[in-house]
């Protein structure tokens, strides 16, 4: 049973771990890295890599969202970010890259963001993700997926991602009609991600609308401020491996459907990813590590899509930095530097090879223990 601390006279906490709060303990085998596959799959998609790009302006543009597809990932784009409200938003994205630390720089993502979503640009963005040659994912958000889908649909996307802060398959509301999670998926012919969630019991409900992945977690790293506004943090790896329970249960309740969960938050480092991995996750969200690249539409500035909410912004702005090399040598090095931050992907195979694992199935049995 979890433990449960009691906070004060008659309220109980349970305790939660963060991904730093644990470590991969090697088992009795290893084995040669060249004998390890970090692929996976969602519904007839198949990846080289388990990493799913954030959809945020700052690192998800067609052209980056293509280049991730070639190196193995899963490239989302945001239809409700910059792409899809301006016709060519290269300016607008220097602008941000040049934004010092003294800018009000909340206020200009306000701005920037507040010019509305155009229907033929959406058109436009996937038809250029179809011209790259991968799979085709946009992300859309709750409050939004009605009256956008119609366009996203004809439009022709492989993979949708239904993704907010927190997403539930029950949300009330008695003044608009909510978006029926399960209703919606149901009429669709591809596979849907949705989420973010925090504990078992969403999970599970969400694995129950047809989902095909669910994203855990709230893209937490040292810019996200939800905590500070919300009071909402989450121990990641305690999330997964909830959520990984959920799986468990949702398999054995239907007999077999596997719904594939993508971690998203506290990933900076290829030891991260490996231990995300660990605790039962299929593949992660990468986002601000990206924001370091060579190709990061905004030169190395980072934000989250939540940072730029009209009336509750949820994200600080992170001035551009110094890349740290290409794409490619991110995701696949060499490293040249000792910290975990290039070559993330290989960083997972020599974990995977150290602990003698040959697939990503198989490492999510991989040992853990508490270090703190």
């Amino acid at each position: 049973m979890r433990d449960v601390v009691e906070i004060g006279l008659g309220k109980t906490a349970q305790r939660g771990y963060h991904l730093d709060d644990i470590a991969i303990v090697p088992s009795r085998r290893t084995r040669d890295v060249d004998d390890v596959s970090t692929a996976w799959q969602l519904d007839a998609y198949q990846f080289g890599i388990p990493c799913v790009g954030h959809p945020s302006d700052a690192t998800m543009s067609p052209a980056s969202a293509v280049r991730l597809g070639e190196l193995g990932g899963l490239g989302v784009l945001n239809v409700e970010g910059l792409w899809t409200r301006y016709e060519n938003p290269t300016k607008v994205l220097e602008e941000l890259a040049g934004l010092d630390e003294d800018a009000p720089a909340t206020r200009r993502l306000q701005e920037v963001y507040a010019e509305p979503i155009r229907p033929d640009l959406i058109a436009e963005r996937v038809r250029e993700l179809r011209a790259g040659g991968g799979t085709v994912a946009v992300r859309v958000s709750p409050q939004h997926t009605l009256a956008l889908a119609p366009v996203i649909l004809d439009a022709g996307v492989d993979i949708l991602v239904i993704q907010g802060t927190i997403v539930s398959a029950e949300h009330v509301s008695t003044t608009d009609e909510p978006l029926n999670l399960k209703e919606f998926i149901a009429d669709l012919d591809l596979p849907v991600i949705v989420g973010g969630c925090t504990d078992y019991k969403t999970a599970l409900h969400l694995m129950r609308t047809g989902a095909a992945g669910v994203i855990v977690g709230i893209g937490g790293d040292g810019w996200s401020t939800t905590e500070s506004v919300l009071g909402i943090r989450v121990p990641m790896a305690t999330a997964i491996a909830d959520a990984a329970a959920a799986r468990r249960d949702y398999l054995d309740e239907t007999g077999g459907r596997y719904v594939h969960l993508i971690a998203d938050g506290d990933i900076q480092t290829s030891g991260d990813i490996a231990k995300a991995l660990g605790c039962g996750a299929d593949a992660v969200m990468i986002g601000e590590p990206l924001s370091l690249c060579e190709e990061a539409p905004a030169g190395g500035a980072w934000w989250h899509s939540a940072a730029s909410h009209p009336s509750l912004p949820r994200g600080a702005f992170e001035v551009a930095g110094e890349p740290l090399g290409s794409m490619e040598k991110l995701l696949f090095g060499p490293a040249d530097e000792p910290d975990g931050q290039l070559n993330l992907f290989g960083g997972l195979r020599r974990a995977m090879a150290k602990c003698g694992y040959r697939d990503l199935k198989e490492f999510q049995k991989v040992g853990l223990v508490l270090d703190r």
